[in-house]
C-alpha cells in the first residue's frame, strides 16, 4: 500500500515547555485542511525511512492549521530528536491526513480528561471540542514540575479554565490528584479518557479498575509500547493471508510485518510498536499472542484481531484477513 502525503509548511516553532517544542502546520497556498474530530493523530515523515504519530493539539473546528507538540526523549529512536534539531519554520514537511483511534463517545454526558506531561495534547483538543458543545467535562493535568507544563498559559486563558485542575508532581500535597477520589463514583454515562507517560497511564488505569469502571468506559492512548514482560517465549509460527492462501514462516527474531513485506504482502504500519493502531488486523484463525498497547483486555479476549507490527502467535497457525 502507497502512504498518501500532504505537503505541509511549518508556519511556527514555539517552545511551550522544557523539552517541548509545539509546530504549527498549514497548507503551503492557504487552502483548508482536512477536517479532523477531537483524539485524531497525524504520521509526520520526519525523514526519509523516519515516520513517528503526534496528537493534534488545537481547536478541531479549526481547518486552517494543525498544531502538535513534540517532547525531547532522551530514549528517542530518532523521533523527537529529529523533530527538535532537523525540522524549522519555513520548512515544507509530509504529513498524513488525520486518524483518530482515540474519539470522544458520542454518548458520553461527562467526561474526565487526564493528560499526563506530554500525554496532554489529545486531552486539550478534546476539551476544546467538549467546550465548544457546552459538554459537561473535567480536565486534570499532571505534570512533574511547572517548567515541563506545556499550555499551561493557554488552559488558564481558555474558556473552559474554570473545569481544569492544574497538578504538579513537586507542589504541595493540596493541589495533587487524589485519583481514588475522582473515579469513586462510576455511572453508565460518564467516560474516561487517558493518555501520558506508560507509569501515569497504568496509575489511572489500575485506579479505574479498581473502582469498578467497565472498559466500555474507559478510553486510552499509549505513546510508547508497555515493557514486555522478561522471558516471553518468541517462537516460529505460521502466518496464512486469507486472500492469496499462501502461508508464510514467522521466524522468532522477526515480526509479522517484516515476513509479509518482504514478501510483497504490504500492511500499513507507523509506529511498529503496537501503540498507533494503524495495521490493525482482522484474525480468522488462530490465537493471537498480544504484544500491543492498543487493544483493550475485552478487545483482546475476543482474539478477532492483532496488531502485527508486535504480536505473536499462540497457536501454531493464523490466518489473517489480507
Amino acid at each position: 500500500m502507497i502512504r498518501q502525503w500532504l505537503s505541509v509548511k511549518v508556519m511556527a516553532k514555539r517552545q511551550e515547555a522544557t523539552d517541548i517544542f509545539s509546530f504549527e502546520l498549514a497548507e503551503p497556498t492557504g487552502r483548508s485542511l482536512p477536517p479532523f474530530s477531537a483524539g485524531a493523530h497525524i504520521d509526520v515523515e520526519i525523514r526519509d525511512g523516519l515516520t513517528r504519530q503526534y496528537s493534534l493539539c488545537n481547536n478541531p473546528g479549526e481547518q486552517h492549521r494543525y498544531l502538535i507538540a513534540v517532547l525531547k526523549d532522551p530514549n528517542t529512536r530518532g523521533g523527537s530528536i529529529g523533530m527538535h534539531e532537523r525540522i524549522a519554520v519555513g520548512d515544507i514537511i509530509n504529513i498524513s491526513e488525520p486518524k483518530n483511534h482515540f474519539p470522544l463517545a458520542s454518548a458520553a454526558k461527562k467526561s474526565l480528561l487526564f493528560g499526563g506531561g506530554i500525554g496532554v495534547t489529545p486531552i486539550l483538543c478534546m476539551a476544546e471540542r467538549l467546550a465548544q458543545v457546552a459538554a459537561e467535562f473535567e480536565f486534570h493535568y499532571c505534570a512533574r514540575s511547572a517548567d515541563r507544563m506545556a499550555f499551561a498559559d493557554r488552559i488558564k486563558q481558555s474558556s473552559f479554565a474554570d473545569k481544569v485542575s492544574l497538578h504538579l508532581d513537586d507542589g504541595p500535597e493540596s493541589q495533587k490528584l487524589d485519583i481514588n477520589r475522582v473515579l469513586a463514583t462510576p455511572k453508565a454515562d460518564v467516560h474516561l479518557y487517558v493518555c501520558g507517560p506508560t507509569g501515569f497511564m497504568n496509575w489511572v488505569l489500575g485506579a479505574a479498575k479498581q473502582q469498578g469502571w467497565p472498559e466500555s468506559q474507559v478510553h486510552r492512548e499509549y505513546f510508547a509500547a508497555v515493557p514486555q514482560a522478561a522471558g516471553l517465549a518468541a517462537d516460529e509460527f505460521e502466518v496464512q493471508v486469507a486472500s492469496s492462501g499462501v502461508t508464510y514462516l514467522i521466524p522468532a527474531n522477526n515480526t509479522i510485518t517484516e515476513v509479509l513485506r518482504a514478501a510483497g504482502v504490504d500492511i500499513p504500519t507507523s509506529c511498529e510498536q503496537g501503540v498507533c493502531g494503524t495495521c490493525l488486523t482482522h484474525v480468522l484463525e488462530g490465537e493471537p499472542d498480544h504484544r500491543d498497547s492498543y487493544l483493550t483486555d475485552d478487545e483482546r479476549a475476543r482474539n478477532d484481531q492483532m496488531m502485527p507490527c508486535c504480536s505473536r502467535a499462540k497457536s501454531k497457525k493464523l490466518v489473517l484477513d489480507l
